[in-house]
């Protein structure tokens, strides 16, 4: 690629403040940065590194209290912050379009699509509705949306997370803008569709020749997505180099520990994760900003201020890496399963749940949602079964029944021996003694108004547990366990941050001593080091209390960490059971193996088959296909699929009637 003589858009000391109530937090503090015509610049860092605030910044879209208090945000030489306010609106509403991380709260709920597509059209343009219309539609074509002259009168509820995120990507960019910023516009997807997204972000930027900064806490993305990277930590740009270099020698002792707390990095069983917390920006900071967490940091760290330094690949680190990291993608680190002579704690029978759809006018139903599909499955003591696959595949809604949340249509769910479709209300509640469940959002599932010491002390006291002296020695206990400190009770959930969070909310499953704890999504919106931390604490806690998990997650490689087991669904069935070693590294059916190839590799000369993308949206499980489920996406399909497969082959079962050939084979 032909690098223009001045970049597109240059930040030359960018700071910016916070005002808060109790105080002033210096959210960026002198940040240099360029992006170039044509160019993927990725950002990536924890979150609180500053990489949402900087791009923000260059937006004008601070929160309240926000400000650029120094430096320049040069855009095609012109300085943003000098503007007027007019030309200001038509340069950012016009030359630049930025895609957010959660479309639907950046859609209006009231507004049907077509509408909110055309609006920058409608307020830069004053094009009449028609033609708003039409180039909504043609937009939305462009951005791969199918039915796009149907979805225009919809609303965004009636959209999936990956047609939302369409949706949003199309308004960003139906002003044909020259900067595309995207900010964390994948994490709450699973991989196949975030697949999707990315490499349409990739075709709009050749188709428009624009250029893209691609904000993510996800260094799989960065690999195989940007030219040049910037990591941040702090408020600061710490290293900055062309990705294939700074995955190469990474210099800086920060990027080092985000390579090494991947997954893909477990070394011994066991995840590296970054020690202590980032600092506070509120407050005054002398010297290197990471030397408090860094092994490596010495006297002279913690009193002189590091700045970037360097040709290409600058660092601002006084004792830089000097060896590569070592990043093995697919490493394997599934476990061999464990009592597996032990009776199942869980045994799951041809399960079934279907739920009515709502009809238009004066009909009750248009038909029954076939969420689950004749599931069947077995969890032993201590052992971990993964659950993965698409949103919409229907394995939340298995975790939901197993946790005795919903109510099956048909099948079976055993729990020690107990059925508890045969259970009065009664006793299934005293069954959640047994079975628990841990939140993908454990800040939605807390009351705000409650204090962590009433949220832990509330299931011991509903199940009567002891009396209140053993109920506050069971939640100090508890703290112990998840490694909270006892300060921690007189607080309220908004205090405390997401790795937090999800330690309070297994400390609350754990709290009646459960043999069986659901794990749905725990991880999935958390940064890479704090995820290692809250993964390494399950499985500690897993061995010293003989815990069954059943874990649920579209990330194939937190599920291989974590699983002996791993379970595949697609559209309400599972498609393929086995050792997670064998399903990670020797995958029996196709949809497994896209699956795998979906997931963003941290190896910048990775580059996946294009013969494994699924293609398409998922069917609806209100008419799910004939037979095979996975067949209408599938490259192998073939008449005879369109009778149903049956799940076989001894430890390691596939529903296929083409399975991919064994390891061995």
């Amino acid at each position: 690629m032909e690098v223009p003589s001045e970049p597109l858009l240059r930040l030359r000391g960018l700071s910016t403040d916070i005002a808060l109530r109790r105080g002033t937090v210096h959210a960026l503090d002198q940040v240099d940065l360029e992006v170039n015509q044509g160019e993927t610049l990725g950002i990536v860092g924890e979150s609180g590194s500053g990489k949402t605030m900087t791009v923000l910044s260059v937006m004008g879209l601070l929160p309240s209290g926000g400000s650029v208090v120094g430096g320049e945000i040069l855009f095609d030489g012109r300085d943003l912050r000098t503007m007027e306010a007019a030309e200001l609106r038509r340069v950012r509403g016009v030359e630049m379009g930025m895609v957010f991380q959660d479309p639907l709260t950046s859609l209006n709920p009231t507004m049907r699509i077509g509408a909110q597509v055309a609006e920058p059209l409608r307020v830069h343009q004053k094009v009449s509705k028609a033609e708003a219309r039409e180039r909504a539609v043609e937009i939305l074509r462009r951005v791969g949306m199918p039915r796009p002259d149907k979805i225009v009168d919809d609303y965004p509820h009636q959209l999936s997370g990956g047609m939302r995120q369409r949706v949003v990507i199309a308004m960003a960019l139906i002003r044909s803008p020259r900067l595309l910023i995207a900010d964390e516009p994948t994490t709450a997807l699973d991989v196949t569709t975030q697949r999707q997204i990315l490499e349409l972000i990739d075709d709009l930027r050749e188709e428009f020749k624009m250029a893209v900064i691609l904000v993510t806490h996800d260094l799989g993305v960065i690999a195989g997505r940007a030219d040049r990277v910037a990591v941040m930590y702090a408020g600061r740009v710490v290293e900055t180099a062309t990705t294939a270099e700074l995955f190469r020698a990474p210099r800086h002792r920060y990027t080092e520990a985000l390579m090494r707390a991947l997954p893909e990095s477990a070394a011994d069983g066991r995840l590296y994760s970054i020690p202590g917390l980032p600092p506070d920006l509120s407050r005054p900071l002398t010297g290197c900003r990471f030397a408090p967490r860094c092994g490596f940091a010495t006297d002279e760290c913690r009193t002189t201020d590091v700045t970037l330094t360097g040709d290409g690949h600058a660092f601002a680190c006084l004792h830089p890496v000097t060896e590569p990291v070592a990043i093995a993608a697919s490493a394997g680190h599934g476990r061999a399963a464990s009592g597996a002579a032990a009776e199942p704690i869980l045994t799951v029978r041809d399960l079934v749940k279907e739920y009515d759809a709502g009809g238009a006018g004066l009909r009750r139903t248009a038909g029954r949602v076939s969420a689950v599909a004749g599931v069947s499955f077995e969890v032993r003591p201590g052992e971990t079964l993964g659950i993965v696959g698409e949103s919409g595949c229907g394995k939340s809604t298995v975790g939901r029944l197993v946790a005795g949340l919903e109510a099956p249509t048909g099948g079976r769910i055993v729990v020690d021996g107990t059925d508890l479709a045969g259970l009065d209300r009664r006793a299934r509640h005293r069954m959640h003694r047994e079975v628990q469940l841990m939140f993908q959002d454990s800040y939605a599932a807390m009351n705000p108004r409650m204090r962590i010491d009433s949220i832990l002390t509330e299931p011991l006291e509903i199940q009567q547990v002891g009396d209140a002296a053993a109920r506050r020695a069971r939640v100090s206990e508890l703290l112990d366990q998840v490694g909270l400190p006892r300060r921690a009770l007189e607080r309220y959930p908004h205090e405390f941050s997401g790795g937090q969070l999800q330690r309070i909310g297994l400390a609350r499953s754990l709290a009646l001593r459960p043999r069986l704890i659901v794990a749905d999504e725990p991880v999935s919106a958390l940064d890479v080091s704090v995820q290692a931390q809250v993964l390494n604490l399950m499985r500690d806690l897993q061995g010293e209390l003989g815990l069954s998990y059943v874990f649920i997650s579209h990330d194939l490689s937190v599920v291989d960490y974590m699983a002996d087991r791993i379970g595949v669904m697609y559209l309400g069935k599972l498609v393929e059971v086995g050792p997670a070693g064998q399903v990670v590294r020797a995958p029996r059916h196709p949809y497994t193996q896209a699956l795998l190839d979906a997931v963003p590799s941290p190896d910048p000369g990775h580059t996946p088959s294009p013969d494994t993308t699924i293609r398409g949206e998922l069917p609806s499980a209100l008419n799910p296909p004939t037979g095979c489920r996975f067949r209408t996406r599938c490259p192998l399909a073939q008449d005879v699929c369109a009778t149903e497969p049956v799940l076989e082959g001894g430890a390691h079962q596939v529903a296929c009637h083409f399975p991919l050939r064994l390891e061995q084979d």
